[in-house]
């Protein structure tokens, strides 16, 4: 059945709503946030990079209960199996048939909690549901549901059994942030909230219909417009990253068209039905960093991706939009 569509200010008065929703249960930058919707907005993946217990679980959590949304979390271990992910066949005794019982990937927000541990089979079976929203197991193909969306984790500390993510799966992530700790207002407000409260963890109210996220989802592509010189501009950013002498891989075509979708998100979150060159600069980081590989006498020098996402914005010339 089509969702009924949507307005521009009726979508942002909708946003906001339930990034106040995600607040009330989670201690975090609201920019941090921002990100995530942003990323379910511009039909993306999200990557979170942080230590243990800064809240990665209960912000996909959280955000799939206020989106109206089933979630499934995977732990992700060395000894995974694709299968393990993806579901397998199970043989009926009654029926005499094999039946396909779902894995965890079957969920409309998918935490992959510390996903650099799984072996290189099973970020495969990660990368083909991340691209192309389906599954094949035993030569079947199976659609996932929709929206999908996965918030993947990895712990940027403890590297003792774990599997890099190879380039062409950190490239599918739309956003990569963290978290971060809180400073001592947070941690105030924190053991405050659990003072006022039975329960351990948590918990957030449902925020958006049935149906609510697939029509906002629509108004960035359906509402949302892009000055030609924008579009002039963020390809000067792309040439610039992959010109740079510091980087052996820039953001590839792939990079170029997710900071332009993810733009036009940011115009929907802040209730603008046109992007501007501060809706670029704000998320360009985010989006674009990760996707950099550097050069090894870069790496050696301590270059951070950040660092020649941010000297390439200073750089440019900015385009003036009316």
């Amino acid at each position: 059945m089509a969702s009924a569509q949507m307005d521009l200010e009726t979508a942002h008065q909708r946003c906001q709503a339930l990034l106040d929703e995600i607040e009330t249960a989670v201690i975090g930058d609201r920019e941090v946030f921002e990100l995530v919707l942003l990323g379910i907005l511009a039909r993306g993946h999200v990557l979170m990079e942080d230590v243990p217990g800064t809240g990665k679980t209960l912000t996909g959590r959280s955000f799939a209960t206020a989106l109206g949304l089933s979630f499934s979390r995977i732990q992700f271990t060395p000894d995974l199996l694709p299968t393990d992910v993806t579901g397998t066949h199970i043989f009926n005794e009654q029926e005499r048939t094999f039946e396909f019982h779902r894995g965890p990937i079957f969920g409309n927000v998918v935490l992959a909690d510390e996903i650099n541990r799984a072996p290189p089979k099973t970020q495969a079976a990660m990368l083909e549901a991340m691209e192309e929203q389906q599954v094949t197991v035993e030569t079947e193909t199976r659609e996932l549901p929709d929206p999908f969306l996965v918030i993947a984790t990895q712990n940027p500390i403890e590297q003792e059994g774990t599997f890099p993510l190879p380039e062409a799966q950190v490239d599918r992530f739309l956003i990569k942030t963290e978290l971060g700790y809180p400073d001592q207002a947070g941690y105030d407000e924190l053991l405050t909230r659990r003072a006022n409260r039975e329960l351990q963890t948590p918990t957030v109210e449902k925020v958006f219909d049935d149906d609510e996220i697939t029509a906002i989802q629509q108004i960035p592509e359906r509402d949302v417009h892009v000055d030609a010189d924008l579009i002039s501009y963020l390809s000067e950013i792309a040439v610039a990253t992959d010109n740079d002498h510091r980087v052996s891989v820039g953001i590839s075509p792939r990079g170029a068209q997710r900071l332009f979708e993810a733009s036009r998100a940011r115009a929907v979150l802040v209730g603008r039905d046109y992007v501007t060159p501060d809706d670029i600069h704000d998320i360009a980081v985010p989006v674009l960093a990760h996707r950099l590989v550097l050069t090894a006498e870069s790496r050696v020098q301590n270059v951070t991706k950040r660092d020649i996402i941010e000297d390439v914005l200073e750089q440019l010339p900015v385009p003036t939009v009316e």
